[in-house]
Formats: C-alpha cells, structure tokens, sequence
C-alpha cells in the first residue's frame, strides 16, 4: 500500500531516533519510536479505491462518518464527513469538474464536529465548475490536524474520485452541492470511503 511522502517529516525522525537507540544497545527503548514510526506511516496510507463508473454518481471527498446532510436554504446542501485519526488523510475529488478557485482561510482549531467548525477553522475551499452548477469541496482542520494540503490549482481538471489534497491527522471535509440538482443516498452516521461511497446522484442524468 502507497504512504504518502508527506509522512516523512513526522515519521522519518522518529525512525532515526529508533535506529540510533537500538545501535548504541537500548533495543527496548528503540521500540516505542519505531512503532511510533509505523503508527505516523498508517496514517498517511493512500490505498487505491475504485470509483463509481456512473455519471451520475457524487462520490464522498473523504473516508469517515457522516455528520450532516443539510439543505441550507441557498440552494445548497451541505454534506459533512468527520475523519478520526484512523482513517485514510486523502481527500478525493467528488464529481468530475474543473478547478475554479482554491482559498485558504488561516482560523481556529476547535473540534472538526464543532457546529461553528465550518465557519472559524483553518480551512481550503476548493470551488469545481461542473456542468450542473458549482461544487465545494472544503477541508477543514481541527484539534490535531493543523496542516492542510491541497493539490487543486485554478483551471486544473479533476476526474471523479482522483486524489484533491489530505488533512494530516484527521478533521473533517464538508461538501456543498446544488441543492435541486441533486438526490442524496446517503444516511447520517454512514461509514464513507473517499473515492468510492456514493453519498449523492445527479438528477435526470440519463
């Protein structure tokens, strides 16, 4: 299985501090870094997922729990996924569309399930242009995940279910859709994987 190689800042030194512990005779003490090692490793696992082949099928950003399906009223509706520390980091885009814009926003690193999560943490919110209306994928920090990475740049083209950024550590990504243009799938509480769960369809898609 493919780690990422943003893995090795965190993990790389701990390896080092293991190594080094067990050279100069302390095997027992160079067990806690190296599994700490291993542990960091697991977290950045990018394993490969096969997506949903239909074209009308929106697929979830983000391995983790459902914890919200909200139409808000704007023509949009809300869909948030809640990583933990054990899931897979990498977000994924969840439709087919082009990259219109990429903004960060430096905030607060309250809880990821926090109701003002999505409005006060450090968050990357990537806005793809579709045929059917605008996309939001956004990716949210929170207690322990305080580094944001996005590969999304304006202009570049995403295919359902390619690989769009990770959250070290866990948080949570929200998406929002075009409200009328969609028929949710999905259940509150329902386990996704990111790339594959189909939390959303198309309407009239032939």
């Amino acid at each position: 299985m493919l780690v990422r190689e943003e893995a090795l800042p965190f993990a790389g030194p701990l390896a080092v501090a293991g190594a080094v512990l067990a050279a100069v005779g302390h095997p027992l003490w160079a067990i806690l870094p190296i599994l700490a090692a291993l542990a960091v490793c697991a977290f950045f696992r990018d394993p490969e997922r096969v997506s949903d082949a239909s074209s009308d099928a929106i697929l979830a950003p983000a391995d983790g729990k459902l914890i919200k399906i909200q139409d808000l009223g704007d023509g949009r509706l809300l869909i948030s996924v809640f990583m933990s520390v054990f899931n897979v980091h990498v977000n994924r885009a969840p439709v087919l569309g082009t990259t219109e814009s990429v903004a960060y926003n430096p905030g607060k690193f309250m809880a990821a399930w926090a109701e003002k999560a999505s409005m006060d943490n450090e968050q990357t919110r990537i806005t793809l242009s579709t045929p059917r209306g605008k996309v939001e994928v956004v990716q949210i920090a929170g207690l322990i995940a305080r580094r944001i990475v996005c590969w999304a740049i304006a202009g570049r083209a995403f295919g359902r279910g390619e690989r769009i950024g990770l959250i070290r550590f866990g948080s949570r990504v929200d998406l929002y859709l075009p409200a009328s243009e969609v028929e949710v799938v999905a259940t509150l509480d329902q386990v996704t994987k990111a790339g594959e769960t189909v939390l959303a369809r198309w309407r009239g898609t032939p």
